[in-house]
């Protein structure tokens, strides 16, 4: 465990939105109950024209419990030499990055060598991903030269562990999950997250949740919910979160399926503010991913506790024992069929909840801070 340390996170946070941003943030109040911790995010992330989505930028107000620096551009190599000359002033103990594709690279590895040239500071990366979802020919030269000045490295899946060390890397590494994500409260009575949604509180719902790009599989499970056989249940799809590709075919599968009123789609960015409700309605959530690693979605499900359809890819199926907190099936619509039809016809939402309680105890911010703190030669 850390304590009595100045740790730096580098990564996203406000006033840039998204998961990483709420990872980023939650995990900084967790090193900050026996440390001085703060986050340095980004000036720039991506240039307008490389981000896929409608804004990189949160309508939330900053926190008022984090310090959060605004100050490295990821494109440009002289802000990365004059941020990393001020952080190796600094001297804090330990640099944290948060890494999840090899364009952050270039700016993170330079950015750490000038900081470790102080003689002082250890760095370590919580990763992501090694290799990404969707490949380019730079990936394994600019991860390369992210790896090579870590002190060590923390992955939240075991494919991920492999891929780390399947690169040669010889520092320490272990895999710690994905916490849970703890931030959003508690979940609103149905009825009323219906009402806020306006969704109709008579059907049942399953959800697909967060941004939408072909490795999540939303066509997958479009087809497998037009082939299920839900008998007299009115169930319906529930898509929330905004397009990051074209979104025209998604519309073109949906009506060549015939499912244009048994799918509601809540194709925007998820304020953190509305996810309980869109939980609280759910009554079971679907990743039926081509490609995975792990998926902070899972987590929200566990605080939640719902359960879940996911496919047998990547870190998914570590994390979603079969049976106990829902369905683990092959990444082909039949066998998602048929998990959602027992699903919707021999069960309910509340014979999973055992197996959610009792599974959502392994994933804790402090288990993330211990396993940190042993990568980086610094826990107690």
């Amino acid at each position: 465990m850390l304590r009595g340390r100045h740790i730096v996170i580098v990564g996203p946070a406000h006033p840039l939105r998204g998961g990483l941003s709420t990872f980023n943030e939650r995990f900084a109040r967790e090193l900050a109950r026996e440390n001085k911790a703060s986050i340095c995010t980004f000036r720039l992330q991506y240039p307008n024209f490389l981000f896929p989505g409608q804004s990189q930028f949160s309508n939330d107000p900053k926190p008022s419990d984090l310090e959060i620096d605004i100050a490295l551009n990821s494109v440009n190599p002289f802000n990365w030499i004059v941020q990393g000359f001020r952080y190796r002033r600094k001297r804090p103990d330990l640099i944290v990055f948060r890494y999840w594709m090899p364009f952050f690279g270039p700016a993170f590895g330079t950015f750490a060598r000038i900081v470790k040239s102080n003689g002082h500071t250890r760095v370590v990366a919580i990763t992501d991903n090694i290799h990404p979802h969707e490949k380019r020919f730079f990936d394994k030269p600019f991860t390369r030269w992210f790896l090579k000045p870590l002190d060590g490295a923390v992955t939240m899946s075991r494919a991920v562990l492999q891929d780390l060390l399947g690169l040669d890397f010889r520092k320490p590494a272990e895999y710690n999950p994905h916490p849970l994500y703890d931030n959003f409260g508690t979940a609103p009575e149905r009825e009323a997250a219906c009402r806020e949604l306006n969704l109709d509180p008579d059907c049942r719902y399953i959800l697909f949740f967060g941004f939408i790009r072909r490795y999540k599989g939303l066509d997958l499970l479009l087809e497998a919910f037009a082939k299920a056989n839900f008998g007299d249940k009115q169930v319906k799809l529930l898509v929330a979160g905004e397009f990051y590709e074209d979104e025209a075919p998604y519309h073109a599968q949906i009506a060549e399926l015939g499912i244009q009123e048994r799918v509601e789609l809540h194709t925007r960015f998820i304020p953190n503010a509305q996810v309980a409700s869109y939980f609280a309605v759910a009554d079971l959530v679907a990743q039926t991913y081509r490609d995975a690693t792990q998926s902070g979605v899972t987590q929200v499900a566990y605080h939640f506790e719902k359960p879940m359809l996911v496919t047998d890819v990547g870190g998914l199926a570590e994390l979603v024992p079969d049976g106990e907190v829902g369905y683990v099936r092959p990444d082909r619509p039949e066998p998602l069929a048929e998990a959602l039809e027992d699903f919707f016809l021999r069960h309910q939402p509340e014979d999973f909840k055992t197996g959610l309680q009792q599974q959502k105890a392994r994933f804790s911010w402090q288990t993330l801070n211990a396993a940190i703190g042993r990568v980086s030669g610094l826990g107690e």
